[in-house]
């Protein structure tokens, strides 16, 4: 069923998203191990294996430095995804809260938020720890989005003051915001995947994300069956 309510927050995934890359294949490529990542990556995504399967080993492989991550932020606003820009200005200008919710790298997601205008609390991304000389120490193994499911209860937590969401990522981790019974658009302009576009409430293929704000708009909620 559907019904019409005001939306209060729109949360939006990052890779693949609001940027056309996906930064830890970015960072991959960046430290010569492009391969064995870019298929862990679109199993994850794909839903062929669990995100936790994947996470730690693609950062064991990639060892991003303090530096990596500020390139990879750099890289993110390069590639800003068409449309991102003026559909978070148009959230604002209509007092639409925004967050950015992503399982990619904190610190460069933080950058991308900034460029966009969105408040750094409301970014929700996994922390990474480097060495005093920069080199890669560990990542927070205890965050929510580094695991399936995680994006969920991000959006659930969120949620516990009775706003309405609308929800819009490209990948199966993103695919599940639905959990919550919010409003899931999803995103094919960059990356398409059969399984989002399938069960998406409402799935967009062109390259601009500007065609969710009708549907941000007009309040349409799901609300289950």
């Amino acid at each position: 069923m559907i019904t019409t309510t005001a939306i209060d927050a729109v949360l939006l995934d990052c890779d693949s998203t609001l940027s056309t890359v996906e930064g830890i294949d970015e960072l991959a490529l960046r430290a010569g191990v492009s391969g064995d990542c870019r298929e862990l990556t679109r199993a994850a995504m794909d839903g062929d294996l669990p995100l936790e399967a994947v996470y730690a080993k693609r950062l064991e492989l990639i060892q991003p430095s303090r530096s990596d991550t500020e390139w990879l932020s750099k890289h993110y606003i390069k590639h800003l995804t068409t449309g991102a820009e003026t559909l978070v200005n148009m959230l604002y200008t209509h007092g639409i809260d925004v967050y950015i919710i992503s399982g990619g790298l904190k610190p460069a997601v933080l950058g991308l938020a900034k460029a966009l205008g969105v408040a750094g609390e409301n970014v929700y991304a996994v922390d990474i720890f480097f060495n005093d000389d920069g080199s890669f120490l560990d990542y927070d193994r205890a965050s929510p989005l580094a695991r399936n499911g995680g994006k969920a209860e991000i959006t659930r937590m969120l949620m516990s003051d009775g706003k309405a969401m609308v929800c819009i990522g490209d990948g199966v981790t993103d695919l599940e915001m639905k959990m919550a019974n919010v409003l899931f658009i999803g995103y094919g302009g960059v990356q398409y995947r059969e399984r989002v576009r399938r069960e998406a409430d409402v799935y967009i293929e062109d390259q601009s994300l500007m065609l969710a704000w009708p549907y941000i708009a007009t309040g349409n909620r799901a609300q289950g069956g």
